[in-house]
């Protein structure tokens, strides 16, 4: 943590001069608003729009909530599975892989078929995009645990779910929340995606209105907000990860 308080003006730094950058470019060369605004007229409108996507944004945070928190749920029961049985591991594993080759954008409409333009279509979209990094991370955790300790407990007489829940568990968390963090980024996008499906409202709705009236502003308005967003629920995650490992060494401590 501290750390992070020591070097993370670099990166603030180098956002600044970009942005500064971005409005001099603007100024100088005359670029219109349309083609590409400058921050400050982002920024204007991002103050004074507040009514016009207030209900949307409100829209696009609690599909992404309930979709990461089934898509987290899908990813931690799959890991698990595959896991403790190595035939469902063995006969899965490559259709999970497989399965990540096919784009959701190309899925999207096929889930409107489907299920309609109600809410699981869009659901079943962020589901989707959550919960592989879960499943893949989790797994990859689970792999690491000691092998010297699992060999001990094996000796001491302890079942294969006693291993798992007391020993493995434990050592695949910090890996999960890895993949926990990767998907509370993911949803955000995965519900703008699902968005796009046909729904009344929401940031993926916001932006398409704005594309089709070359209102660029409002369209860097909604990317705006979808990146605070990603960031927060990326924080949120950060900090329940915190308070659930709180064995886990911070980073530099080991070194010193």
């Amino acid at each position: 943590m501290r750390r992070l308080r020591e070097k993370g003006w670099r990166p603030a730094l180098v956002l600044i001069l970009f942005l500064i950058s971005w409005e001099i470019a603007c100024r100088i060369f005359s670029i219109p608003a349309w083609l590409l605004p400058a921050p400050s007229v982002i920024w204007q409108e991002a103050v004074n729009g507040w009514p016009n996507y207030a209900s949307h944004l409100q829209s696009t945070i609690q599909l992404s909530i309930i979709g990461f928190m089934i898509g987290s749920s899908v990813g931690t029961l799959v890991a698990v599975c595959l896991h403790l049985i190595p035939t469902v591991r063995e006969a899965f594993y490559p259709l999970l892989i497989i399965s990540q080759n096919i784009p959701i954008i190309i899925l999207a409409p096929l889930l409107v078929i489907w299920f309609g333009f109600g809410i699981l279509p869009k659901l079943i979209v962020i589901t989707l995009v959550c919960f592989f990094p879960i499943t893949i991370a989790a797994l990859d955790g689970f792999r690491q645990t000691s092998g010297e300790l699992k060999h001990y407990m094996q000796m001491t007489g302890a079942s294969k779910g006693q291993i798992f829940r007391k020993l493995e568990w434990p050592y695949g968390l910090p890996s999960l929340f890895s993949g926990l963090k990767i998907s509370a980024t993911y949803s955000v996008m995965g519900a703008v995606i699902s968005e796009w499906l046909g729904a009344s409202e929401g940031i993926g709705v916001y932006m398409t209105l704005a594309s089709s009236s070359f209102r660029t502003d409002r369209v860097f308005v909604a990317i705006l907000f979808i990146v605070l967003l990603s960031l927060l629920f990326f924080g949120c995650i950060s900090l329940i990860e915190k308070r659930v490992i709180k064995w886990k060494p911070e980073e530099g401590k080991i070194s010193e």
